[in-house]
């Protein structure tokens, strides 16, 4: 039972402003036309294993200003290896942490109450371990770097970035999705963003759409 949208919470003051940024990852013609009709379960690994996908993510976290929340889906074959891309190219000072299913509710807690007192740092959590249960009121920005299409667990992702910070600053989100697709056939990573885009229509939220070569 839903009694008020996040929209009107924020119109309202009560939550912080989001924009919303739709990084549609658009990779060479050769490979769209080579990559075929793929099962969902195929097409996940190719994702989340390519290297030019994963350092372009990288490299987004690393310029982004504030504290950065890197959401993604499945822990050894994506979520230890951004993580460690990312700690491998972080300045000295700056703190990076991942947390997963294996990390003691204790800990993700510890975590939660180093980051609200960092100004800079990066998260890199899986969804089923941030996407409910835990605040983080300086959180700035959030990376969706897999994808998902459940309304629940987007909204759910987007609210651990909604909680006011202490300077005011609004949240951004980078919503990124894959387009592998070719003439009429429709990869799973574009459709799943279209449903995204669905929600972020339907709770009035401010999105721009960037297609972004890879």
């Amino acid at each position: 039972y839903k009694v008020t949208t996040t929209r009107e919470l924020q119109d309202n003051d009560t939550l912080a402003k989001l924009s919303i940024r739709r990084l549609v990852l658009d990779y060479d013609e050769k490979l769209k036309k080579d990559f075929g009709k793929q099962t969902y379960q195929e097409e996940i690994d190719f994702i989340v294993s390519h290297e030019k996908r994963n350092k372009f993510i990288r490299n987004l976290a690393l310029d982004l200003k504030g504290n950065t929340l890197v959401l993604f889906n499945y822990v050894e074959k994506h979520g230890k290896p951004l993580f460690n891309l990312i700690r491998d190219k972080c300045e000295e000072e700056r703190k990076v942490f991942f947390v997963s299913g294996d990390t003691q509710t204790s800990d993700r807690e510890a975590i939660r109450g180093i980051v609200e007192k960092q100004k800079d740092s990066i998260v890199v959590a899986s969804l089923g371990t941030f996407s409910t249960g835990i605040n983080i009121r300086e959180l700035h920005n959030i990376i969706f770097a897999s994808p998902s299409k459940s309304q629940i667990r987007v909204l759910q992702s987007i609210g651990r970035g909604l909680r006011k910070s202490s300077d005011g600053r609004e949240t951004m989100l980078y919503d990124i999705s894959d387009d592998l697709s070719w003439k009429q056939r429709k990869n799973f990573s574009l459709l799943h963003s279209w449903e995204r885009l669905k929600i972020y229509q339907k709770e009035k939220f401010d999105y721009k759409t960037h297609k972004v070569k890879i």
